[in-house]
């Protein structure tokens, strides 16, 4: 597995909502169903117990065990909600967490070093690496089975044609 302890961001709380407690949410992920799939959060150096979570505007509303009123909701404002890599559930081949790719090294199928991936974007028409070149320069490669023969937790192999 994938650097098991490394924590995971889910969400990031953006203000209270109402005045029982509630919080907006900023998604990372899949949606606020998707956070239904865990009951506790690390929020800094707490930790948030989800009592419920629905779809809003651009994110979700959110309850949580500990956050009783409007003020307790507000000074959460910023914190990030994680799970470890390994809450995660698994993955059928072919598949991948945008998490897990960044900071892979990158080779070319020439062989040589090209970086290290520093994001991963989707912009509409699919997964995008961003590769960091040793000199600090960034290029884009689209996450398809041409431009990216390869992955592993050990790194990740760039067709040399998309190469910048």
């Amino acid at each position: 597995m994938a650097r098991a302890d490394r924590p995971v961001t889910l969400a990031a709380i953006a203000g209270a909502h109402g005045v029982r407690g509630e919080v907006r949410l900023k998604l990372f992920g899949e949606g606020a169903e998707a956070l239904r799939a865990f009951s506790v959060f690390d929020a800094g150096t707490s930790r948030l117990t989800l009592k419920s979570v629905r779809p809003a505007n651009q994110g979700a509303v959110a309850t949580f065990v500990e956050v009783t009123d409007r003020s307790a909701a507000e000074a959460l404002r910023g914190t990030v909600l994680t799970v470890p890599r390994s809450a995660l559930p698994a993955l059928a081949d072919g598949e991948y967490y945008h998490h897990d790719l960044i900071g892979l090294p990158c080779v070319s199928t020439d062989g040589s070093g090209v970086g290290d991936v520093v994001a991963v974007e989707n912009f509409g028409a699919g997964d995008i690496l961003e590769i960091r070149r040793p000199d600090g320069k960034r290029f884009m490669v689209p996450m398809n089975a041409r431009a990216v023969p390869a992955w592993s937790n050990e790194g990740v192999t760039i067709d040399a044609a998309f190469v910048d």
